[in-house]
């Protein structure tokens, strides 16, 4: 309890001594993260089992072939994205008379990014894979999905009020009906192409809903207007963070693309289903940094000092969380994977005990992205982020053929470490962040 005190209670704190209005900002603060936190709590249990049992039905060769169709478009869909999300929302908090032209622009900018990712992605898998007819369905089915995932720009509204429990609202109800289909083609013995077109419908449910509860809340999208001016500065602010972006997924992603090359779809498979349970846990930062992200951007005009205060703090009780869950999954991983997946799944359990200790660099990295945009630096992120992706494929292709998983795994860490600690150093401007994420190691 005392960590947690010492390290979130800042939360409950007012800004401003003696301000009412500061004390219903914080508590609207503390209940987004709780419709937050609870969206992902829901999203961890329900969403965990689903794919469990989709992994024992598809087997380690299906999943492992499903999971590289969502690798492949995961890397790419960065630049659909165009890295607008924290972007946006600090416009919206800076300026929220232009937020229909902020939202606008961004929409238009994320259907853009959308048609140009379906078209690279017939042209690369045709490149790849030139005979593989059914990885190129697969792809362009989840790949289509970006298109709906445009409508995400509502949420930019629904964070920078701090009510995020429309997008809630919205997400779940997508995500319920689908998770209940999953289970409906698994009971029917569908093939793989079902599956793919559940994460289609997902978003396509998913865009539509969040549509409905804009409208419900007596916004409207006929109001959107794309502003060529507003276009051009959230693509001068955001473009770091779109090449870092695709970097980030490249080094996220790329160890499973690697794999099918190298290895073929049942080491994907066994590898894929290490990841997903070591990245269910970084739904932790972001729901944090996500609610904490507008407040800390006014804290930073009332108290340079109080907000480096906070921020530091932020990174240590991150840091704490993930070691904390790393220790703990470590330790059972084993046993967990058997119990979950099966033995079919059973060389998961080493990967899983590697690839959990690189959540701590991926909180600590997104605790520390919040830093770089509220500063106007994220431009920096990309030099390093494109540092640790050479590094990730180099190691890739070592250690894969000596150590296939884990030799993934080692690199994953390893890429993490150097894009969030290592290369952040070099530049003048990121060198106290790594100092100050190196002294969140600390128990405090």
């Amino acid at each position: 309890m005392n960590f947690i005190k010492n390290n979130f209670g800042w939360v409950y704190d007012k800004i401003i001594p003696k301000a009412p209005s500061e004390k219903n900002k914080l508590k609207l603060i503390i209940k987004n993260f709780g419709w937050l936190f609870g969206d992902r709590i829901l999203r961890l249990g329900v969403g965990v089992l689903t794919t469990i049992w989709i992994a024992r039905y598809l087997g380690p060769s299906d999943f492992g072939l499903l999971n590289y169709a969502i690798a492949f478009v995961a890397i790419i869909s960065a630049l659909s994205t165009l890295g607008l999300d924290q972007i946006a929302v600090r416009n919206i908090v800076l300026a929220p008379q232009n937020k229909n032209e902020t939202i606008g622009t961004a929409f238009f900018l994320r259907i853009s990014g959308s048609i140009v990712l379906i078209l690279l992605s017939i042209i690369l898998v045709t490149i790849i894979r030139p005979n593989d007819s059914l990885s190129l369905l697969l792809i362009l089915i989840v790949g289509s999905g970006t298109i709906f995932q445009s409508f995400d720009v509502i949420d930019f509204w629904f964070q920078s009020s701090l009510n995020s429990k429309y997008t809630v609202y919205a997400k779940n109800t997508a995500f319920g009906f689908v998770s209940l289909l999953r289970i409906l083609f698994i009971l029917t013995n569908s093939s793989i192409v079902y599956f793919a077109i559940a994460i289609l419908i997902e978003n396509i449910l998913g865009g539509s809903f969040l549509a409905a509860v804009y409208t419900y809340k007596k916004e409207k999208i006929s109001e959107w207007k794309a502003r060529t001016t507003i276009a051009i500065s959230l693509l001068k602010d955001s473009w770091p963070l779109i090449l870092s972006g695709i970097a980030i997924m490249i080094y996220m992603r790329i160890d499973q693309i690697m794999l099918k090359e190298m290895l073929g779809d049942t080491s994907v498979g066994i590898y894929s289903a290490a990841v997903r349970l070591a990245e269910v846990w970084y739904f932790i930062p972001i729901a944090i940094v996500n609610s904490v992200f507008p407040i800390l951007i006014e804290t930073k005009k009332v108290s340079e000092a109080q907000y480096y205060r906070r921020l530091s703090k932020l990174y240590s009780g991150l840091t704490w969380m993930a070691i904390i869950v790393a220790i703990i999954i470590s330790l059972g991983a084993n046993y967990i994977v058997n119990f979950l997946y099966g033995n079919d799944y059973s060389g998961a359990g080493a990967i899983l005990s590697l690839n959990i200790w690189a959540g701590i660099f991926v909180f600590q990295g997104i605790a520390r992205g919040l830093w770089l945009i509220s500063e106007n630096l994220q431009k920096y992120s990309y030099y390093y982020t494109i540092g640790a992706c050479i590094v990730n494929i180099g190691l890739n292709f070592y250690l894969i053929p000596i150590m296939e998983g884990k030799g993934a795994a080692i690199a994953t860490l390893i890429s993490y470490f150097f894009s969030v600690i290592i290369f952040p150093l070099f530049i003048k401007e990121t060198r106290n962040s790594s100092v100050q994420l190196l002294k969140s190691f600390l128990w405090r």
